[in-house]
């Protein structure tokens, strides 16, 4: 059922790979809402995804970018605002990348190269992205940028390896630079705390489907999929949460404030 939500806005979605990602189905979601969509992706993703697919689906243009490089964001956003004849309503920071996971380093002995690239990757393109997009007026008055993260950064996944880092930072560039962003035109920045989710990113985290499984059993509503994911974030670029900025929203189904299950109580007891 579509509420006409998004009708009239545009926007960007950053990272959608396949059918099982947050920004595919973020994106599908926008577009039922009557958004116009322009998707990009990193080169290689692109390369290995689906994204022609989606595109072709919802008449979206797609505009590959490189998350680490300045003038590939510059290119994206300018391209952004030729395509749309100027700037967008709506942004979804859907980047993560660890080199020392996919590499099987341990987090206690990473290699900082990698870590360098993992932190550029997956948390400060966002400040990149917001930057850029300052510097070119991109965003429109009260537009809305939304970065997925996880509960990592608050509590130890001992297998979420140094992405646990990454977040904390993207989390803290939100913070940050929504509140100059909200100073300077209205545009509102916050990050979405989303259950494990099975994507095929998520699913290269050593003991993901343990991670699943305990989230399942800890969570009173069980784990929000990526179509609930996606839905929550077309509430976030709507026009009813204009004063929601510089939050970290969690979007777990109860997980984060509960301390204790009767299931897991009963499964430590067997």
């Amino acid at each position: 059922m579509s509420y006409n939500l998004l009708k009239g806005k545009k926007g960007i979605i950053f990272g959608a790979l396949d059918e099982k990602s947050i920004a595919w189905k973020t994106a599908l979601a926008c577009h039922a809402e009557d958004a116009e969509i322009l998707l990009t992706n990193a080169p290689i993703a692109m390369r290995m995804g689906e994204i022609n697919k989606l595109a072709e689906q919802i008449n979206a243009p797609i505009v590959p970018c490189d998350v680490s490089s300045n003038d590939d964001m510059t290119n994206l956003l300018t391209k952004a605002k030729e395509h749309f004849g100027g700037g967008v309503d709506f942004i979804l920071h859907s980047i993560g990348m660890s080199l020392n996971l996919r590499k099987g380093k341990h987090y206690t002995e990473i290699d900082y190269g990698f870590n360098q690239k993992t932190l550029d990757i997956s948390a400060t393109s966002l400040h990149r992205l917001l930057a850029t997009a300052m510097k070119l007026d991109a965003i429109n008055e009260w537009g809305s940028v939304v970065a997925l993260t996880y509960i990592a950064a608050q509590r130890v996944f001992p297998d979420y390896n140094e992405m646990a880092d990454a977040k904390a930072l993207l989390e803290s560039v939100a913070r940050s630079f929504g509140y100059h962003y909200a100073l300077k035109k209205h545009v509102r920045v916050n990050t979405v705390s989303q259950s494990p989710t099975r994507t095929t990113a998520g699913s290269g985290v050593k003991g993901f489907e343990g991670f699943i499984t305990y989230a399942e059993k800890m969570s009173p509503l069980g784990n929000a999929s990526a179509e609930d994911c996606a839905n929550y974030c077309v509430t976030l670029f709507s026009d009813l949460t204009r004063m929601v900025t510089m939050q970290n929203l969690f979007h777990d189904g109860g997980f984060s404030y509960t301390g204790v299950t009767q299931s897991v109580i009963e499964q430590m007891e067997k």
